[in-house]
């Protein structure tokens, strides 16, 4: 299997998506935040001097798909049609899960997964005042659809 963004010398380049045609493509990606009883009462109980820390973090999570290109050196910049994010609140954690979809031609992997890690760094500097010692972990690709290599779903996730 060869790396597709080095080309024969080994040097880094964006992968020349032009003579491919659109599809229907869609990634789901998660992770989570494991944080204090106290950081998670003020989350529930929206105490966060910073205002609704998971409303921000949604829309943080949202506009970091959408920047996706920006942000990520040999992404492509890529006509976005959707991108949910899904907060779930647990004893200890917040979970994020991220769907993000397009027609184009390219996958939206990336913008899933970076749209995960920026929800779950700003619940982390919305609560950093109660709990500094949050761990973000687990951030990986559950499923894609669409393009040339077809559906993938991870092993764990059903």
């Amino acid at each position: 299997m060869t790396l597709t963004h080095l080309d024969d010398t080994g040097a880094a380049h964006m992968v020349d998506v032009g003579g491919k045609p659109p599809t229907r493509r869609e990634a789901v990606a998660s992770g989570r935040i494991r944080l204090t009883p106290a950081a998670v009462d003020a989350i529930r109980d929206r105490g966060a001097a910073k205002g609704d820390v998971l409303a921000v973090a949604r829309v943080a999570g949202i506009m970091a798909a959408k920047r996706t290109g920006d942000l990520i050196p040999l992404c492509h910049p890529l006509p976005i049609t959707r991108v949910a994010i899904d907060l779930r609140l647990e004893d200890d954690a917040v979970v994020a899960t991220a769907t993000v979809a397009t027609e184009g031609k390219t996958g939206v992997e990336m913008e899933a997964m970076t749209a995960v890690s920026v929800a779950l760094l700003t619940i982390y500097d919305m609560v950093k005042a109660v709990d500094k010692a949050m761990t973000i972990e687990g951030i990986r690709l559950l499923s894609k659809t669409g393009g040339k290599s077809g559906d993938w779903r991870a092993p764990e996730a059903g």
